[in-house]
């Protein structure tokens, strides 16, 4: 096994093309084919499908292309360090729930990131997706939440994918809603007075099962549900429709002034965290963004205090 077999590979994955892949890599496509061939035979694993409509990542080819890429990675940073040159982009991805205090956390490390290219991804997606997206090494970072309602079964999922939950803070439930809903100035919110108005939540697609939720109160408790996929239209629904959700106190007003929370008397717990994959360090990226998921999701709750 090569480096340069290692490059090939993480190219054909990222093109999605043997023959775009060799175009990139300045090379033949019968060389590049048969040099993922000879390593795929010394490996005895498929890394990669093949069809008529192109090459895609087997499960066994995900966790390959993890561990080859931060040989990638790492062997990179040895050579700019020693050359000055940089010979391959920085690579990081996060998939979470939508929470305002990550995307700040995000922000802070693609501006701290002293690279002259890049290639990041932020995935806002629903909790199931989240799962799958660590457990199949699409994301090296996943973000969301546990209650007493789902900490069993979330859990559960994890020690089967070899995930593992880590801790970034504990909260109670909070009432996010408008500056103008009759409720915004209560000093605190109890369940029934929320009745009147509309529930507002993240639809989780075909897996909307209430322990895949990312709001503490199911909405199966209300008389009027709206569910989204999205937080500009949950903005724009909480405003325009004096409607309201429950999530953690961890609410940035430099991010959307126009939202305030309001503490729920509701006897329960928001344990948000990040999941990576056991045993495996996170990359320098990773753990730059865990830093700065700690220290912007402190700032968001001390800008509710």
């Amino acid at each position: 096994m090569t480096l340069q077999q290692l490059k090939y590979a993480d190219a054909v994955a990222t093109y999605g093309s043997i023959s775009e892949a060799a175009r990139r890599m300045f090379v033949t496509q019968p060389s590049l084919t048969e040099a993922i061939h000879a390593l795929e035979e010394e490996l005895r694993i498929a890394v990669f499908n093949r069809t008529a409509k192109g090459v895609s990542v087997t499960r066994e080819g995900e966790e390959f292309l993890a561990s080859a890429r931060q040989i990638l990675d790492d062997t990179a940073r040895i050579s700019e360090k020693y050359t000055g040159k940089v010979v391959r982009r920085p690579q990081f991805a996060v998939s979470c729930q939508h929470y305002a205090f990550a995307v700040d956390a995000f922000m802070e490390i693609v501006k701290a990131n002293g690279a002259e290219t890049y290639d990041f991804t932020f995935r806002e997606t629903v909790t199931s997706e989240i799962i799958e997206d660590v457990a199949r090494h699409r994301s090296e970072i996943g973000i969301l939440y546990l209650s007493r309602r789902n900490e069993r079964t979330i859990m559960k999922i994890l020690r089967k994918e070899e995930l593992v939950f880590e801790e970034l803070f504990t909260a109670k439930p909070h009432v996010f809603l408008g500056k103008k809903h009759p409720l915004a100035k209560k000093k605190v919110i109890r369940p029934q007075e929320l009745d009147d108005y509309p529930y507002l939540t993240y639809e989780q697609g075909i897996e909307n099962a209430l322990y895949f939720s990312e709001e503490v109160m199911p909405a199966i408790d209300r008389k009027k549900n709206i569910r989204v996929r999205d937080r500009a239209t949950m903005t724009n629904l909480l405003l325009g429709l004096d409607g309201f959700t429950v999530a953690s106190g961890a609410h940035s007003k430099a991010y959307n002034p126009a939202i305030v929370s309001v503490p729920l008397k509701l006897d329960d717990s928001i344990r948000v965290g990040i999941i990576r994959r056991r045993g495996i360090p996170l990359s320098e990226a990773g753990a730059s963004f865990a830093a700065a998921l700690r220290k912007a999701s402190r700032q968001a709750g001390k800008d509710e205090t």
